[in-house]
């Protein structure tokens, strides 16, 4: 099989006795009080976000950025659970595409990628599974993102099913494994590598993406190439991507048979059936789910004139029917306007005037519906990671 080096298989317990809580804390999976204290930083290339971690880097978009349709390059948010990130020059990359149910392997360059298939490009969120973790109560372990560990962009690439098909797909396929160019600083540390169902490789709408919002993909955003999953959490969007495997049966690699997975009895399942078992599944599908951009909790304003609130609102896939906002604490609602839709895999920016009628404290709510009739919770639902916390947003702001 085709990879960048063999992956270290661990179970859970071996994890434990061999130092797992130590490579839990270096790949941000650890309990709250793991990550540096949460300031703003700037990486090379990046302008200041929020840091939640130094090595290996996570750093966290502030929401005001979040108020446009695209998030910035400069801006967007940084998740790696490795802390060594190569600089590759795109002379000496190359994408490798093997595995057991591949018959005929190839390696091929950037400049094939852009010659040899068709570019597309698509308007897509992409979304850390963790992000609002730290909104948990009680808390649970892992970084403890607020709401900027996610970003919408542009992403040009070709798509992965017609590269594959280059290399001719064994009707024993059953997933398609992912590797990238980042590593861990001791050779124990798992490589993260993670797998697809193969329907879902093939989709139209899944991606090797070498530009986003119209530039080359930013070193810390997966230069030069990178996989994007349209409506599945980021997890799947591996960065630096060197290899991708074509496989026969479920990958039972770190990443995936232990880490990012969710009770099943909590969430839908089916999606990745090949990896659940009797009580858990891996997390795929991002939830609906919205977020005040131009407010913050605790903020005062004046009660002199009319208030536009302002959001984000998104789904996996099935596109934003309503968002609707409250000014009361959920007791009234009020239908907000939405804007351009940019695609079903795109936020949809939103916003609705509250004129208050005279000073005092108010509780601000969004919450958004999908087409397919799934609506945002009034409290985030229960699970040991702290994945899809998407309640309903509470803020409250004072009018002076």
């Amino acid at each position: 099989m085709v990879d960048r080096r063999h992956f270290i298989k661990k179970t859970a317990g071996s994890l434990a006795a061999a130092g797992g809580l130590a490579l839990l804390q270096r790949s941000g999976l650890a309990a709250a009080g793991a990550e540096e204290p949460t300031v703003p930083d700037a990486l090379p290339g990046k302008e200041a976000l929020i840091k939640k971690t130094y090595r290996p880097p996570n750093y966290e978009t502030p929401i005001n950025y979040f108020d446009a349709p695209f998030t910035p390059n400069n801006r967007f948010f940084v998740r790696y659970h490795n802390a060594v990130i190569p600089e590759i020059k795109t002379s000496e990359w190359r994408l490798r595409i093997g595995g057991d149910a591949v018959r005929a392997p190839l390696e091929l360059t950037i400049e094939q990628l852009r010659r040899d298939f068709e570019q597309v490009e698509i308007a897509a969120l992409c979304l850390c599974s963790g992000n609002r973790r730290g909104a948990f109560q009680p808390p649970v372990p892992g970084l403890q993102w607020g709401s900027g560990a996610m970003g919408n962009a542009l992403w040009r690439g070709v798509r992965l099913k017609d590269v594959l098909a280059g290399a001719g797909i064994d009707k024993s396929a059953l997933e398609v494994s992912l590797a990238g160019a980042d590593s861990g600083v001791l050779p124990t540390t798992p490589d993260f590598v993670k797998s697809l169902p193969l329907a879902k490789a093939l989709d139209e709408n899944t991606l090797i993406a070498f530009e986003m919002n119209g530039e080359p993909l930013p070193h810390w955003n997966g230069f030069p190439a990178r996989l994007i999953i349209p409506g599945w959490t980021a997890t799947y969007w591996i960065k630096h991507l060197t290899a991708v495997n074509v496989i026969s049966k479920p990958f039972d690699g770190f990443w995936m048979k232990t880490a990012y997975r969710i009770p099943k009895d909590r969430f839908p399942s089916g999606q990745f059936s090949s990896q659940e078992t009797e009580t858990a599944m891996p997390i795929t599908e991002i939830l609906v789910n919205s977020l005040i951009t131009n407010l913050e909790d605790g903020q005062t304003l004046p009660n002199a004139k009319p208030i536009e609130i302002k959001g984000v609102a998104w789904d996996g896939g099935n596109g934003i029917a309503r968002v609707e906002v409250s000014t009361d604490g959920g007791v009234r609602w009020h239908q907000a306007a939405l804007k351009q839709d940019y695609g079903r895999f795109s936020w949809r920016q939103w916003h609705w005037v509250f004129d208050p009628k005279h000073p005092g404290t108010y509780r601000i709510m969004a919450r958004a519906t999908s087409h397919s009739g799934d609506s945002q919770p009034p409290e985030p639902i229960p699970n040991p990671s702290g994945y899809h916390h998407n309640a309903v947003q509470k803020i409250t702001i004072q009018l002076a």
